[in-house]
């Protein structure tokens, strides 16, 4: 069943803008790439990377610069270094207002890792 909610007016996302909202306590990204738009969780599936700092957009192409993840928004699915697909919200456009299906938030599972993390990397005898 879905459950639709107002984002926000359609004009309020810019060409290839990346936009944080929050919806019935539910962060989220909504991004314009030219040719659609799409909403995702707001953190890089990778590392909890905030995707509003340091996503960057070419095209449908969304890179989160701190590890250079890539996804094609177009499709969803992961380019380059990536390793998991971005996950999408459906997105829908009525009467110059966007309205995205929060049914249920989505989360992405991350792994714990043992390794040391870039602050510790750089700083490393």
């Amino acid at each position: 069943m879905s459950d639709w909610k107002k984002v926000c007016a359609a004009e309020d996302v810019s060409e290839t803008g990346l936009h944080k909202f929050t919806v019935n306590n539910i962060d989220l990204v909504v991004a314009n790439y030219g040719s659609g738009l799409r909403a995702f969780p707001p953190f890089c599936p990778h590392m909890l990377e905030p995707l509003i700092v340091s996503g960057m957009m070419n095209g449908s192409v969304l890179t989160c610069g701190k590890h250079l993840w890539q996804w094609d928004l177009a499709s969803g699915k992961q380019q380059g270094l990536s390793e998991k697909d971005i996950l999408l919200y459906d997105l829908k456009e009525e009467d110059g207002a966007l309205f995205v299906d929060l049914e249920k938030e989505l989360v992405y599972d991350w792994e714990e890792e043992d390794e040391l993390d870039d602050d510790d990397f750089f700083n490393a005898n």
